[in-house]
């Protein structure tokens, strides 16, 4: 596995707009100050989600999309692929591994970010169905589909997207993290990013409150201490 210094492409693949930003924003923003590329994969527009039910499912979506466009600049990144999958209903399909493939094989990332696919017990918040079936999705694009030529070959005849090995996965989301990632310098950045979600976040009442609570107590967990903001991972190796 390459080291966190060693990683100079990462492709983070989630299902929602602001997902990542939940997820993984201090971390990527401290990638894009080391000058680490960061392309983010966003499987649907996020038009099922949000308390504004004055707008239809289409301005919900162009909304969403605006919204991560501008968490992203925040943390440092202005590569985004929107897959355009239905908000609330993804499957773990053929089709949608192709689509994360051709983006793997596009970026061709040194570690890949994504969600978990089993259902977390302990903290049911990032078990929806649409992460479980992103997270598994990801990882069959990861190994075999990505580095196999053969696997949906259109890809390779028709795109010319040679076939691409990625070292690393880091899974989000699950029981039992094994790696952490100290973002308290980057914890303003990673709240303000999630601030820019306004549509998801801007009826919450104390909603930054909750959020330090949560990434402080993970940081605690993970031997950190007090005062520090940790975002944590599971890193799974794919020699």
């Amino acid at each position: 596995m390459p080291s966190d210094n060693e990683i100079t492409r990462v492709l983070a693949v989630t299902a929602h707009p602001d997902d990542v930003d939940f997820a993984a924003a201090g971390t990527i923003a401290q990638f894009t100050d080391r000058g680490v590329e960061v392309t983010y994969c966003i499987v649907t527009d996020g038009d099922a989600g949000g308390f504004d039910r004055e707008l239809d499912n289409g301005g919900m979506a162009g909304l969403r999309r605006a919204e991560q466009t501008a968490a992203a600049k925040i943390v440092g990144v202005h590569d985004l692929r929107f897959l355009g999958y239905r908000d609330g209903v993804v499957e773990q399909s053929l089709d949608l591994r192709r689509d994360i493939t051709r983006v793997i094989r596009q970026v061709r990332p040194d570690l890949v970010i994504t969600h978990t696919p089993e259902r977390n017990y302990a903290f049911i918040a990032p078990s929806h169905p649409d992460h479980r079936a992103v997270g598994g999705a990801t990882l069959d694009a990861v190994y075999p589909d990505a580095r196999n030529p053969y696997a949906f070959p259109a890809l390779l005849l028709e795109e010319g997207l040679e076939a691409w090995t990625v070292p690393e996965v880091w899974l989000n989301g699950g029981e039992s993290p094994d790696h952490h990632v100290d973002v308290t310098g980057a914890f303003d950045r990673k709240l303000a990013a999630l601030r820019a979600h306004a549509s998801q976040v801007g009826h919450i009442e104390g909603f930054e409150d909750n959020v330090r609570a949560r990434f402080s107590f993970l940081a605690r967990n993970a031997g950190f201490g007090d005062g520090r903001y940790v975002e944590s991972f599971k890193r799974v190796p794919t020699p």
